[in-house]
């Protein structure tokens, strides 16, 4: 090892981001160790100082604490899921547990949770803003729901269920992206490629002549790959290889099987949440969530389910209908919606993905959203080379407001690579806070898009320029924070609250006076034609109520999974419980061999446990959001300005609630949402 440590050192940087190429896979654990040892100093002088329990003293010195390490930890677990490696993911599963013993060390000591506590008891005799009083509570509640107030048998417990369920969710990430790079379709006959575009054609091309498959085509779960293929592909038995590929992943009976992880993850929630005096985790997880309850939640989804059901049903009759008429003699399954639906849609409204993407060149997707911001908040994006960059690929930028004062670092990473995940993801390398100064973040945004291919630019669809406007969205979150407090700053808000600034910025793509800004032909400049932008407008609710019943099986089967009790906790079947969960929502008949659970990432590694409701919440809130910008213009300064003030700035300092109510005047309704859908009752 060098005898200089780059995580221990101030990052001598441009505004201090990490130093990518100087830190390499050997500082990480030494470094970290050293900085758990400093923050293990930070919190014994906090928890054993002989001066009073003050806010000051212990609540915001507990809030300072441990800044290097949170750092360290940052840039380890962020490039882990961005640009990993064999050697990284056993790095991983040394340093999770190591950090995860640390917090239950801190959460865990009597010293500290007496002097937090006692400024708790006493937080009616302090004059706290309500910043402070968010932090305060907060704290308070992070202490009790990490077992703070436990006897020391079932501490012991707690930190054994912390650590096993860290490792479990870590090990069942790994599967996953194991199993998804390794899956390749490997085509030689030219007729098995009919229907399929020619961007999809020349990118599977190219990623066979990478492999070594010279003059074949190499077809692989990436969405970039998996996803035209289903929508386009002719040949249905290879569309059904491709289908079953996907949804059996980590679903073989083999070493990258993750039944048993479900299970175990299962359990160990279920035994937390029980040791923590909870009877379910779901009832765990929503306490601290806008839905409070599990009932809530069902009742939500379930509304939902009664309103988008009889017309997800006539959708499904509609497309059996036009396979019929094609004189397609088949039996409509799953790995057949896709194509067939595309089919339908381009003969009702003339429109598909491919005659779209020409007018979205992604560099000029991701300059229109910068116009976007603009508009709005006054944010100007320019490209900086010297800033440290962890990929070739990944591309920084300093983020200047209105008088060109610095707002935020921000990093862009949009195409695949074995090394990163599935998905796509905003995260950060440092938060925001003000202490003697304001502190500003760095954000990130990471994405699976389409690549270039050497005789065209990266062109997207139009579903990856809204997955490209739903990141920016959580990337204005963190980069327009302005709070006291890190741990409250940005997208530190309620899980079921998150999803509003991303969902909302969807919208202004349905809005002519956005797509007008950046949608023009990469090859000849003319901006999208009007009618394109009327086909997409009449075409944004097809299937709208086959895709909402998908989006609440995954929510149901989530809810289903953390509300298990004693009584069913120990599953046998995986898949059969998957099945029953999200049986209400079924419009297939059940394939054998392929499971969800096993794969779903964002509830068994990510954060979205009994959470997952959260995306259709977030759409209630954000239809009914924006239908204040559509009534005074989707760029109104003063509307963007009530958003960015009451919203975007605040992460989580006051109640969501509370927040919203400021911005909107009222809480929100379903109404809008229904209208949007085409789901409102006529």
């Amino acid at each position: 090892m060098a005898d200089s440590n780059p995580l221990l050192e101030s990052f001598a940087t441009p505004f201090g981001v990490p130093p990518f190429e100087k830190i390499k896979l050997e500082h990480y654990k030494p470094g970290i160790e050293k900085l758990i040892e400093k923050s293990r100093a930070e919190i014994e002088a906090i928890a054993n100082q002989e001066t009073e329990p003050s806010f000051e003293n212990t609540i915001e010195a507990l809030e300072r604490g441990g800044r290097d390490l949170d750092q360290a930890a940052e840039i380890f677990f962020n490039l882990n899921s961005a640009e990993t490696s064999d050697q990284m993911q056993a790095l991983a599963n040394e340093l999770s547990p190591m950090l995860t013993e640390f917090g239950n060390e801190i959460m865990q000591n009597e010293a500290l949770f007496a002097r937090v506590n006692s400024v708790y008891d006493n937080r009616s005799n302090l004059a706290l803003d309500k910043e402070e009083q968010m932090l305060l509570r907060k704290t308070y509640l992070g202490f009790v729901r990490s077992g703070a107030n436990l006897n020391e048998e079932d501490k012991k417990k707690y930190r054994e269920l912390s650590n096993a369920l860290a490792m479990a969710s870590l090990k069942f990430g790994e599967n996953v992206l194991a199993e998804t790079n390794a899956y390749e379709l490997i085509l030689e006959n030219e007729d098995d490629l009919k229907g399929l575009p020619d961007g999809a054609i020349d990118a599977a091309a190219l990623a066979a002549e990478e492999k070594g498959y010279k003059g074949m085509w190499l077809f692989t779960l990436q969405a970039p790959s998996f996803l035209p293929f289903m929508e386009y592909a002719e040949n249905r038995e290879l569309r059904e290889k491709m289908y079953k590929a996907y949804m059996s992943k980590a679903y073989k009976g083999d070493d990258l099987d993750n039944q048993e992880k479900v299970k175990e993850i299962v359990k160990l929630r279920y035994e937390m949440a029980q040791l923590l005096g909870y009877n379910t985790y779901a009832d765990y997880i929503l306490e601290e969530r806008m839905a409070e309850k599990p009932g809530k939640v069902k009742d939500f989804l379930n509304d939902l389910l009664e309103k988008a059901l009889p017309k997800a049903k006539e959708e499904v009759e509609e497309l059996k209908a036009y396979i019929k008429k094609l004189g397609d003699d088949i039996e409509l399954e799953r790995w057949d919606w896709t194509y067939y639906s595309q089919k339908l849609k381009n003969e009702k409204y003339q429109l598909d993905d491919e005659m779209l993407r020409p007018y979205f060149q992604m560099e000029k997707a991701v300059d229109g959203i910068f116009q976007v911001a603009n508009k709005l908040y006054g944010l100007t994006f320019k490209k900086n080379d010297d800033i440290p960059v962890y990929h070739k690929d990944v591309q920084a930028y300093e983020v200047l407001d209105e008088s060109d004062k610095h707002i935020s670092v921000f990093y862009a990473d949009f195409f695949p690579r074995p090394g990163k995940r599935g998905g796509a993801w905003m995260t950060s390398y440092r938060g925001q806070w003000k202490t003697d100064t304001d502190h500003r973040p760095v954000v990130s945004i990471v994405c699976n898009f389409t690549p270039p291919t050497d005789s065209k630019p990266s062109l997207l669809t139009f579903n990856e320029v809204e997955t490209l406007f739903h990141e920016f969205g959580h990337a204005l979150h963190g980069m327009l924070a302005d709070g006291k407090y890190n741990s409250l700053s940005g997208t530190s808000v309620y899980w079921d609250f998150v999803e509003l600034p991303s969902q909302i910025l969807e919208n202004w793509l349905m809005e002519k006076e956005c797509l007008d800004l950046f949608a023009c032909h990469y090859q000849t400049g003319e901006s999208i034609p009007e009618d394109l932008i009327e086909k997409i407008k009449a075409s944004s609710n097809y299937h709208e109520a086959y895709q909402t019943l998908r989006q609440l099986s995954f929510g149901l089967m989530d809810m289903a999974w953390h509300s298990l009790t004693a009584e069913n906790i120990d599953v046998d079947d995986v898949a059969a419980f998957e099945q029953e969960a999200m049986k209400q929502t079924d419009l297939f008949n059940p394939i054998p061999g392929v499971c969800m659970s096993t794969q779903f990432s964002h509830i068994f590694q990510g954060g979205y446990a009994a959470g997952y409701y959260s995306y259709k919440w977030a759409e209630v809130l954000d239809a009914d959001a924006f239908s204040v910008f559509k009534e005074k213009g989707i760029f109104d300064a003063e509307t963007a300005k009530s958003f960015k003030e009451n919203i975007l700035s605040k992460g989580g300092s006051e109640h969501p609630m509370e927040l919203y109510k400021r911005f909107r005047g009222q809480e929100p309704s379903v109404e809008a949402l229904l209208e949007r859908s085409g789901l409102k009752a006529s």
